[in-house]
C-alpha cells in the first residue's frame, strides 16, 4: 500500500542511535523528516548523511526534527556514524533506526516493486530504491514525499527549500511558483476571489486570472 501525501504517516517503535523510538511521540508537534538509504558504510549515503549533519542548525531554525533509517543494526549505525563525522566534519547528532527487518520500508513503500528479504548476502543493490524522503506535519500528515534511484545523491539545498515552501503553504491560502525561495512572491489561491485576496494579502500583481501574486505572509 503505497504512502500518499495527506496521508498519517505510518507509527512505529524502533530502535536507534537515540535509543528507543516511538514515532508519533518522537515527532511531537514538529515537523519531521525521515531520510532512508539502502546501506550502512556506502560512498553516496556517506556523503548524504554528511549534507545532513552539516545541515542540523538550519533544521533546528524551522523546527524540524529529522531522523535517518538505514537497513541495518544500531551497532553498525554507531561505527558508521564516525565515518560521517570525518566526512562531514560535523557530528551526526540525528537518530539513525535499526530496520533490519525492513519494517519501516515496507510501511513506508521505500522499497522497489521486486525486494530481497534480509540475508546474510543481502546488498545495498538488493534494496536499490531504499532512497526516499518524507517530510511530515506537527499533525502527522505526509505533506511531501521523494524518492531517488540508488545511483543518485540528493540535492539537500532543495530538500531545505522544500521545506520552506511546505512550511510557508501549511494552512495558508497560497502556493509557491516553480523555482521560488523564501521571502520572494507568492502565488494566492483561487479559493479567494480578487477582493478577498488583496484584503487578506494587500496588492496583488495579476498575470492572469488564474495566476496572482502577492507579497509572501510573513
Amino acid at each position: 500500500m503505497s504512502v500518499r501525501i495527506n496521508d498519517i504517516a505510518p507509527d512505529f517503535t524502533a530502535d536507534s542511535t537515540a535509543g528507543q523510538i516511538k514515532f508519533h511521540d518522537w515527532i511531537g508537534d514538529s515537523y519531521a523528516i525521515i531520510f532512508s538509504h539502502p546501506r550502512d558504510f556506502t560512498p553516496v549515503c556517506t556523503t548524504e548523511f554528511g549534507a545532513v549533519a552539516q545541515l542540523a542548525p538550519e533544521f533546528a531554525k524551522r523546527k524540524t526534527k529529522v531522523m535517518g533509517v538505514s537497513v541495518d543494526s544500531v551497532e553498525e549505525h554507531v561505527k558508521w556514524k564516525k565515518d560521517i563525522a570525518a566526512v562531514a566534519g560535523a557530528p551526526a547528532d540525528f537518530p539513525i533506526i535499526d530496520d533490519t527487518s525492513l519494517t519501516v520500508s515496507k510501511a513506508f513503500d521505500m522499497l522497489p516493486a521486486d525486494y530481497y528479504l534480509p540475508g546474510a548476502d543481502r546488498t545495498p543493490a538488493n534494496t536499490a530504491t531504499v532512497r526516499a524522503v518524507y517530510i511530515i506535519g506537527p499533525d502527522k500528515k505526509i505533506r511531501l514525499t521523494m524518492t531517488y534511484p540508488m545511483s543518485v545523491g540528493r540535492n539537500f539545498a532543495e530538500i531545505l527549500r522544500a521545506l520552506d515552501a511546505v512550511q510557508a503553504t501549511d494552512g495558508v491560502a497560497i502556493a509557491t511558483p516553480a523555482n521560488w525561495m523564501p521571502g520572494e512572491d507568492v502565488i494566492v489561491a483561487l479559493s479567494l476571489d480578487d477582493a478577498a485576496a488583496e484584503a487578506k494579502f494587500g496588492t496583488l500583481d495579476i498575470k492572469l486570472p488564474y495566476l496572482r501574486y502577492a507579497k509572501a505572509p510573513k
